[in-house]
């Protein structure tokens, strides 16, 4: 069975409630959590999230506190959103990005309706996963995070949360039926699909107008 990679980054409560679906997962799974800055994923790809565009900022929180009443899920929207993720990134890296430590961290993040820049939170949170917060300015740490980044553009990786399936990637909160049963069978990515990817783009939108 391959390697399974779990992208994420904690400003995103699709990943919040993707976490909750990683269960899922044939038994077995060898899956590593690895944390993004989705903000650089996005100048990569030269994409805006979904918080940047009014509308769709409405319906995405909508959106998700509905999905989480549905899965029965705790959720309250932080104090403010979007919100600078580095240093929650940065406190998984330095955690060892275990399971537990990034639950609790996304709990704290997507249940308190905490601030997140309040510095008490951080130090609260910073100990109960057992940091001393000097750590995350450790170069090792920053390193990682800007090489996770990099690696998963460069994997094809466009959004989070996404699970990394050998070359594959399955994106959304919701993709992770598709992956177990890509990992059940690799022949699931049958001629249809491979035909899909080949399709030619008809139209593309222009500087003019």
């Amino acid at each position: 069975m391959p390697n399974v990679v779990w992208y994420f980054d904690f400003v995103s409560p699709y990943a919040y409630l993707g976490l909750h679906t990683l269960r899922r997962l044939p038994a077995g799974t060898d899956l590593e959590y690895r944390p993004i800055l989705f903000a650089a994923l996005l100048k990569h790809w030269g994409q805006k999230g979904p918080a940047e565009i009014a509308p769709k900022r409405k319906w995405t929180y909508r959106s998700c506190i509905w999905l989480a009443r549905q899965a029965q899920l705790p959720f309250r929207m932080p104090a403010a959103h979007p919100f600078n993720p580095l240093v929650f990134l940065r406190l998984a890296i330095a955690a060892g990005n275990t399971p537990a430590a990034i639950q609790t961290i996304f709990q704290t993040l997507w249940t308190t309706g905490s601030n997140p820049a309040d510095p008490t939170m951080i130090e609260q949170l910073a100990y109960q996963v057992g940091v001393p917060l000097e750590r995350l300015g450790d170069a090792r740490v920053k390193d990682e995070l800007r090489d996770n980044t990099e690696r998963a553009a460069q994997n094809g990786v466009f959004g989070v949360p996404s699970l990394g399936v050998g070359e594959q990637v399955f994106w959304g909160s919701d993709a992770v039926e598709f992956a177990a049963a890509y990992l059940k069978n690799p022949d699931i990515l049958d001629d249809e699909m491979q035909h899909a990817d080949t399709i030619p783009i008809g139209a593309s939108r222009s500087g003019s107008t």
